[in-house]
């Protein structure tokens, strides 16, 4: 099975009984559940309980607990609210007898309104690019092992950061990146699976972000990062089997948290959706943490 094969094989939920379903998790070698899954899941759960004419707009969640990817996750959606226009479901996230996610999801029948958006940065396109794999297959040898492990299997996603730099250099630089990404294959024609990818992709590189003002890497042994919540809203329709870009910054660290936010565009300038994130960014320096 392909890396995005299995991506849509756990997004696919089994239905347990009425407003309540199953998600299993990749068997990849995390010792704690990737954060995009809960929301990848958490998000398809919730569509299953709204008719096809409403679409997700918005979405807020939190992150309570790691998941533990060796046991399955029950995801209970409460049907909160079916107005003329509008959605609104609740979803909780179950494992081991205790809630480990919760998210809010809103949905709209689609209408004609206003339209305005923030245009596009200015970047290269992503065939002048290096894939992220090709970029640390290179660079194996150098990595940290836990990324070594990451970076050495497929991945259901294609990535491809404009600028390699903060990968060469430790040095503190502006916190903002751009990548190009898509999913690493065809999609079926279902615009809700295209936006259970793209919230799966939208969690792995947002707090990141906020490690590059600080010359720091993901995978340093010496940080502590976890997302603490994530919020997401879609604009306009897309596919996420074309590349889009996910223009990335982060305004604001202290007390221990990074703050950034996302925009996500298509390559031909359309902005189809935004994110927004805190997460904990602890520089470990031997004390013990609750």
């Amino acid at each position: 099975m392909t890396a995005l094969a299995d991506l849509l094989a756990i997004l696919d939920l089994e239905p347990l009984e009425d407003n309540l379903f199953r998600g299993r998790s990749p068997r990849d070698g995390w010792q704690r559940v990737y954060g995009g899954q809960v929301l990848g899941q958490s998000l398809m759960a919730a569509i299953r309980t709204v008719g096809p004419e409403r679409t997700a707009h918005s979405l807020h969640a939190y992150f309570l607990l790691g998941g533990d990817p060796k046991h399955p996750i029950i995801y209970e959606v409460e049907r909160t609210r079916d107005g003329s226009t509008f959605s609104t479901r609740r979803v909780k996230a179950i494992q081991h007898g205790r809630t480990i996610f919760v998210m809010g999801v809103s949905f709209q029948q689609p209408e004609p309104g206003f339209e305005h958006a923030t245009p596009m940065p200015d970047v290269p396109p992503p065939e002048e690019l290096q894939s992220a794999s090709h970029l640390f297959a290179k660079l194996i040898d150098r990595l940290p092992e836990a990324m070594r492990g990451y970076w050495s299997r497929e991945r259901p996603i294609d990535m491809r950061p404009v600028d390699l730099e903060r990968y060469m250099s430790r040095e503190p630089r502006e916190p903002l990146q751009r990548i190009w990404l898509k999913a690493n294959g065809t999609l079926p024609d279902d615009p809700a699976l295209h936006q259970g990818v793209l919230a799966y992709a939208s969690d792995f590189t947002l707090l990141d972000t906020a490690l590059i003002g600080h010359g720091k890497l993901l995978f340093d042994a010496d940080m502590q990062l976890a997302s603490l919540d994530h919020a997401q809203w879609f604009h306009r329709p897309f596919k996420l089997d074309d590349w889009v870009l996910y223009a990335q910054d982060s305004p604001n660290a202290g007390g221990a948290r990074g703050f950034c936010r996302g925009s996500i565009y298509t390559r031909d300038g359309k902005l189809i959706a935004s994110t927004a994130q805190e997460g904990l960014m602890r520089h470990r320096t031997g004390r013990t943490f609750a």
